[in-house]
């Protein structure tokens, strides 16, 4: 039996689970460390079962092979916390600690569309763009453990910013880059007098996120579905120079691809069409993650069986 535990910004969850899934979960409001390791340690013994590892999985940056997370930014006042050494002392089993896009990879690997694949991609597309790689069976983390942060290439010179570039792939493909192109296309349109369904005042700009215009697309309006078919376009780009360069089996998109694919899968598949060498792309399935919702649960899981 394993142990996972997912830190989120909002919340956390502990699992416990196999080979076949998970077995039990439980979840709470995140807050400061230390009341929230003592938490985590509460449900594991409440859960009662003979573990022999721990799973971590967190938002970055870590330093995953130390077992520390460092001061992310949405982890306020998580400043060098040695989780793992903490939690390997106090149910005396090994915790390994690993980034979100990197236990996605291992989830799909281990538990998901991606189960016995061993060269696959899989990219965040959440709040943030990540990818995390099973290149030859086994994931990949480069010297540092910085790989696979493909949101900092930049697409254009100019255009929604993310991972502190304007225009890069994470501003264009991710929930803030995609409020941010919904944001800018309603602001042309009240300057000009014509204000849109989806925004109807200055006021409303700050209403704005990626659910709200995946809505509107949903219901027919032109605009908030050509930010998606802008953001869908770039991701067929990205996905294109990983294809090219790593010649993957199969890329899994996760988060806002998963709910939204229906607006971005045809835009994506054309642009791969044209950029794409055409032999790497006939041999790379590229395909929503099926894990859904539960990606994070399934993600601390596979993370428990090592890095």
């Amino acid at each position: 039996m394993k142990i996972g535990i997912d830190i989120g910004g909002t919340k956390c969850a502990v699992i416990a689970g196999d080979h076949n899934g998970i077995f039990r979960k439980s979840q709470f409001p995140t807050s400061d460390p230390a009341r929230t390791l003592m938490h985590i340690s509460q449900l594991i013994r409440e859960f009662d079962v003979h573990a022999d590892s721990i799973g971590i999985c967190c938002g970055g940056p870590l330093d995953t092979q130390g077992g520390r997370i460092l001061s992310p930014p949405n982890l306020i006042g998580w400043d060098d916390i040695p989780i793992t050494d903490y939690l390997s002392n106090m149910f005396q089993i090994p915790a390994y600690l690993c980034n979100d896009a990197d236990a996605g990879a291992l989830a799909e690997h281990r538990y998901g569309i991606g189960k016995g694949i061993d060269n696959l991609i899989f990219l965040t597309f959440g709040t943030g763009m990540g990818a995390g790689m099973i290149l030859n069976g086994k994931l990949y983390q480069g010297r540092c453990g910085m790989a696979g942060e493909i949101g900092h290439i930049r697409m254009q010179d100019y255009g929604p910013v993310g991972y502190g570039k304007s225009g890069s792939f994470e501003g264009f493909c991710s929930g803030g880059g995609i409020a941010q192109l919904g944001k800018t296309f309603a602001l042309e349109r009240l300057q000009m007098g014509k204000p849109l369904p989806y925004c109807q005042t200055l006021e409303d700009l700050d209403k704005l996120d990626a659910k709200l215009l995946a809505e509107q697309a949903q219901a027919g309006d032109k605009t908030a579905h050509e930010v998606f078919r802008l953001s869908a376009e770039m991701l067929g780009r990205g996905v294109s120079i990983l294809i090219d360069i790593l010649n993957p089996e199969m890329i899994i998109l996760g988060s806002i691809y998963t709910r939204s694919y229906p607006l971005m899968e045809h835009y994506m598949e054309e642009v791969i069409k044209k950029e794409a060498l055409f032999k790497s792309a006939l041999f790379c399935t590229v395909i929503r993650s099926y894990l859904g919702e539960q990606i994070g649960d399934y993600a601390a899981l596979a993370v428990a069986y090592g890095i």
